[in-house]
């Protein structure tokens, strides 16, 4: 029987007109049949240090106070063997031409989070894919892309690429999961130092995968594997 993989999906300031430049896609996938322990294992840590298992892991919240706890769970990340990330950078959407390539920020969106998955799609495994949900169009966004993904595939009868579903972040710790290894990817990238707690993960992140978080790794690259998307000029 082939094996089912589950990839849980974020996403870092993908909007066209947000101000911000970079944007980071993300995923952190496993067998799916480690999902239920890995989740189980992530609330044992948020145990550790007296929150609550329904405690939202998230980039925005870390702060010194639970430093010891957010490089915990970062440190919980490389030491097992079942979790591996992937993150697409876009290094400046200001850059953008979408009418020269004849296209809408939303088909571009698309393009791109093919982009970020398609290394960790394969005909022999099953997958199910996951997207925190955002907003009203989630629905929408996620049925597009389902099309997107099982058309690029040959997967016509979905058999391959079973589901893209929408989940509430709050509730799947792997997904919470994804919110920070994203987190730290795109606080690296913009270069931004305002925060000791950040910069502390970042660099907890870049010491255990030995990656610098601001370049492409190979394209093979398990662990943790990152493209660096740049427009055309």
């Amino acid at each position: 029987m082939n094996q089912t993989i589950s990839i849980y999906c974020d996403e870092s300031c993908h909007l066209e007109n947000d101000r911000h430049t970079i944007m980071v896609l993300g995923a952190v996938w496993c067998p799916q049949a480690k999902a239920h322990d890995i989740n189980v294992r992530i609330r044992e840590i948020k145990g550790k240090y007296d929150l609550k298992p329904s405690f939202e892991m998230k980039w925005t919240k870390v702060s010194p106070a639970r430093l010891d706890f957010y490089q915990d769970i970062i440190d919980y990340f490389f030491d097992d063997d079942d979790l591996c990330f992937r993150a697409l950078v876009v290094s400046d959407k200001s850059k953008l031409q979408h009418s020269r390539f004849g296209q809408d920020h939303d088909e571009w969106y698309y393009k791109m989070y093919f982009d970020m998955l398609k290394i960790l799609l394969k005909p022999d495994a099953r997958f199910d894919i996951y997207l925190d949900i955002k907003d009203t169009r989630s629905a929408g966004k996620v049925a597009k892309l389902h099309d997107v993904l099982a058309h690029n595939m040959y997967d016509f009868d979905r058999s391959i690429i079973r589901r893209v579903q929408n989940v509430r972040s709050h509730e799947i710790g792997i997904l919470q999961l994804a919110d920070i290894l994203i987190g730290a990817v795109s606080y690296a990238n913009r270069g931004i130092q305002t925060s000791d707690a950040k910069l502390a993960l970042v660099e907890r992140m870049r010491t255990r995968s030995g990656y610098s978080l601001t370049r492409t790794t190979l394209y093979r690259e398990d662990k943790v594997n990152l493209f660096l998307w740049h427009a055309r000029e």
